[in-house]
């Protein structure tokens, strides 16, 4: 006798909506993955490339421009994730499940 999760995982491959899903979840996630590599990359050449511009402090105070900048790509980091996640928990993913239950 086969294992009822494994009736169902095929259930679930067998799904052209599951294919379309799988495929569209790549793409998203090497689109994402590209722009991260860009944005992370991009700070570390301006790092190596140009110190100076990163140490200009704002205003009278003590905080360079580097620091805005840094806390820009750990927001942005945060953005993407969060986007992936609810994009990747829609509608589909639930009507997917739910006819792979019936």
């Amino acid at each position: 006798m086969t294992d009822p999760n494994e009736r169902m995982v095929a259930r679930i491959e067998a799904n052209p909506k599951y294919q379309e899903l799988k495929r569209k979840r790549n793409s998203f996630g090497w689109t994402l993955t590209i722009l991260m590599l860009v944005v992370y990359y991009g700070f570390i050449g301006l790092i190596a490339f140009d110190k100076a511009f990163l140490a200009r402090p704002i205003g009278e105070g003590v905080t360079t421009i580097g620091i805005p900048i840094a806390f820009g790509v750990i927001v942005f980091t945060i953005l993407i994730t969060g986007l992936y996640v609810r994009r990747a928990n829609d509608r589909i993913t639930a009507e997917i499940l739910q006819e792979a239950a019936e």
